[in-house]
């Protein structure tokens, strides 16, 4: 767990902003087999938002393939990263990055949102034992998403009916056990995206 980064890293390699007073950690999973990193990172998502909501942070959603959103702006980010060692899995680094009494950078602050600025008095200390607790919970999960968790997914999904430009124009429909986003274009047929970066289609686009 960090106070501050000053180099954080979000998926594909982007930025992050981790000032002081957000959370910001990683926890280290060695499961004798992984998921796929989509998955986990779904699982890691539900977990979290689960103990969000137990410290009475209200409709935490999750945005494919991971993100906390919260009042329709990002809360949280969630980066799963596996090292090899020949072909034997290693080790899962599972990190978390959460806007809590945080200033969110003036740029981000139509897509960002943190708990203090909608008048959630937590602070990063009391939301670090839970998180670490969710992390590690979710990391020693195994194989496909089942039908509990494709459920508690289904009624937090942000992007659940939403009209994507990217990463393929459709409709977004959920997701695969696999952890795979469905999206239902043209001719109501259903395809299938397993990375990013997710684009709202509109009269302005919204990279997410």
């Amino acid at each position: 767990m960090a106070v501050e980064q000053t180099a954080g890293r979000g998926s594909r390699g982007r930025g992050w902003s981790s000032p002081k007073g957000g959370l910001w950690l990683s926890v280290v999973s060695r499961p004798a087999t992984g998921p796929a990193l989509e998955v986990l990172s779904l699982r890691v998502a539900l977990a979290a938002a689960a103990a969000l909501e137990a410290a009475a942070v209200p409709d935490v959603r999750i945005k494919w393939p991971n993100d906390l959103m919260l009042g329709g702006r990002k809360l949280g980010g969630i980066l799963c990263e596996a090292r090899w060692i020949g072909d034997r899995l290693g080790w899962i680094v599972i990190g978390l990055g959460l806007n809590v009494r945080n200033d969110v950078p003036p740029p981000l602050r139509s897509l960002a949102v943190s708990l203090a600025e909608v008048g959630i008095g937590l602070r990063a200390g009391d939301l670090a034992t839970p998180m670490i607790e969710a992390l590690r919970t979710a990391g020693t999960g195994m194989g496909a998403l089942d039908s509990a968790e494709r459920q508690a997914f289904a009624s937090r999904d942000w992007l659940a009916g939403r009209a994507l430009a990217a990463p393929l124009t459709g409709t977004a429909d959920g997701v695969t056990e696999a952890g795979i986003l469905r999206i239902r274009g043209a001719g109501d047929i259903v395809h299938f995206a397993r990375t990013g970066p997710v684009v709202l289609a509109g009269p302005s686009t919204f990279h997410v």
